[in-house]
Order: structure tokens, then C-alpha cells, then sequence
């Protein structure tokens, strides 16, 4: 089966034709166009279209887009775009015979299947050949969470918002952190640490804490609207403080969560770790922190060190996943 699939971003969307066979999915002409240059997401297609000398009545009939956000009966209010996606109105514009709207996270766990050895990164091994329902946790942009409920045959994916329910500070320096992000923000939701957003939240809260100065690179970040996560995960490698003890608490955070969502999904399946932090930082998730918050579950501590943790390194793992799931529509 042939299907147009895309990965809907704020910045930027992916666009790629898919072969499906089976959980194998094979990507041909992949292009990303900057979102905000289009005023729908049906002007972008057309363009991919174009691009690509595609005729859509010979390429394929059925299109299949991760969103970033809830989607509820085939509609969905991209999050920070001014697009408003149906997928009944986009299959009419388009000519497609039919068109699917499924959340990102969603998108990617049903992409684990289709994901080879050499796409996933192990920080821990768990039990030899655990099956069982699995989790996906995605810092990024944000922090997107999704479940694959195991049937005793396969995994069905299944979208969630859990990267929105509320943070639970743990000793006294989360609960000073907990508590300037109180005033900051009014609630404190998981995603206001555990994100690219999350990486600036600490750091700003321990520079004032340590009452640091910041280094150049940071300074000039904040300065000039710049990538803030970016520079004080740079400054970190280098190792400055306060950089290296917000990127290690970030990690510990991470992990916390993560086995939050494992623990209450009973993940002995696995647990992926998706979005484009955990890639770019493996070596601080492999340092110790992040599997430290993973297992400090007490008496469910032995359970969490039989669930596996992987980071996925493919980052078309959302392209594969939409794929995926219009296959098996």
C-alpha cells in the first residue's frame, strides 16, 4: 500500500510517499517545508506534490499526517500554527481518497514496529524478550506521551496528553523549582521541565538560585531570543555551571517521568524514548541521572529494572508510524 504521510510541526512539516508491507515501511522522496510559509496544510501538499512531479492520481489515493496536539473525529487545531485540520475536508481538496489525522506521539508508537536495531539506542536492557504494553515519551517541543496496549498478539497504539498533568517536586530544591514556576506559570505541568522549554525553565531557576552569572553563550540567548535549551546544553558539554547541573537535573526529571508513564501503563514491553532531545543528548541520559529517575519508584524499583528503555534515533519514526496506522485503517 502507498501512502502520502506527513509529520505536522510548528516550524517546520515532513512530507514523504510510503510503501507499506507488512510492519516494513519504506520512505521515498522525503522533503520539509517551513509551516508558516503555507496557509494550509492542503497549499503544502500541493507544493510536495509539485515538488516531487507527483501526480496524486498515480502515487497514491491515501494520505496519513501526525498533528501536534488532540485529535478527535478526524479534526484537530494544530498547536501552534493557525491551522484548523479536517481530515473528511482535506481528502475532498486534495483528491484522496481518504486522508487520516492521528497525534504525533500517537504517529510514533506506531513507528516502534517498523524501527530496525540500528534506530534505537538501549539505556537499559530489561528483561530478555519482555513482551507486554509498551510507552512512548517524547521531550521536544514539548513533552508528548502515548501508550501501545498489548493484546497478546500485537501492539495497539493509542495517543494520550500526560505530558500535561501536574509535576510533583521531590526534595527541596524541586519544591523551590516547583514553586518559581508557580508564580511564573499559575500549574506546573511535567512539560514545564521535562522539554526543550523545560531545559530553559531549570536553568533560568538555578541561575537565580546560585544567583550564577550566566556564561556568554547563554547570556546571548536570552539576550537575543535565541535557542536557550540549545546553548546551555552546549555549555554543559563544556562543563559550566549552572549549565551542567540544569542539564543533569533535567535528565533526572526525564527519567522520572518517564517511569511515571511506564509504571501506570505497566510497560514491560518497553519504554521509547522519542522527539529530538533524547538523540542529541544520549550521552547525558547514558550518564545516570535519567535511569536514577526512571527506577526511584521504591517498592516497584525491581519491576522498573525489567521494563527496557531505548531511545529512538530515527527521526522519521512519526512518518513511519502514519503509515503504519493507514495501513491498518
Amino acid at each position: 500500500m502507498r501512502v502520502l504521510v506527513g509529520d505536522i510541526g510548528g516550524t517546520k512539516t515532513g512530507l514523504a510517499l510510503a510503501d507499506v508491507v507488512g510492519d516494513a515501511v519504506t520512505l521515498a522522496q522525503p522533503a520539509r517545508y517551513p509551516s508558516q510559509d503555507f496557509p494550509d496544510l492542503a497549499a503544502l501538499v500541493r507544493r510536495y506534490l509539485a515538488d516531487t512531479d507527483q501526480s496524486r492520481h498515480h502515487a497514491c489515493h491515501h494520505a496519513s499526517f501526525a498533528v501536534a496536539g488532540p485529535v478527535v473525529q478526524g479534526r484537530s487545531k494544530t498547536t501552534n500554527l493557525p491551522w484548523r485540520l479536517d481530515a473528511a475536508a482535506l481528502a475532498q481538496a486534495l483528491g484522496f481518497r481518504r486522508v487520516h489525522l492521528l497525534n504525533d506521539l500517537e504517529a510514533v508508537a506506531w513507528g516502534v514496529a517498523a524501527l530496525a536495531a540500528e534506530d534505537l539506542a538501549t539505556l537499559q536492557a530489561g528483561e530478555p524478550d519482555s513482551v507486554g504494553n509498551a510507552c512512548v515519551v517524547a521531550a521536544g517541543t514539548g513533552l508528548g506521551e502515548a501508550g501501545l496496549y498489548w493484546d497478546g498478539t500485537r501492539h495497539h497504539a493509542f495517543a494520550t496528553e500526560g505530558g500535561h498533568t501536574d509535576f510533583a517536586p521531590a526534595d527541596a530544591r524541586e519544591l523551590a523549582l516547583f514553586e518559581h514556576l508557580k508564580q511564573r506559570y499559575g500549574r506546573v505541568s511535567w512539560e514545564r521541565l521535562v522539554s526543550g522549554m523545560g531545559i530553559g525553565n531549570i536553568y533560568q531557576f538555578l541561575a537565580a538560585w546560585h544567583q550564577a552569572e550566566h556564561p556568554p553563550a547563554v547570556a546571548e540567548a536570552m539576550a537575543n531570543n535565541g535557542d536557550l535549551p540549545a546553548a546551555v546544553a552546549l555549555c554543559a558539554a563544556e562543563g559550566i555551571h549552572p549549565c551542567t547541573e540544569a542539564m543533569d537535573l533535567f535528565a533526572l526529571l526525564y527519567g522520572r517521568e518517564a517511569g511515571n508513564t511506564a509504571l501506570k501503563l505497566m510497560a514491560l514491553g518497553g519504554v521509547y524514548l522519542g522527539g529530538g532531545i533524547a538523540p542529541k543528548n544520549l550521552a547525558l541520559l547514558q550518564a545516570g541521572d535519567f535511569l536514577a529517575g526512571f527506577l526511584d519508584k521504591g517498592r516497584m524499583h525491581g519491576l522498573m529494572e525489567r521494563m527496557p528503555v531505548r531511545v529512538i534515533m530515527n527521526q522519521q519514526a512519526p512518518l513511519l508510524g502514519a503509515a503504519r496506522f493507514a495501513a491498518r485503517e
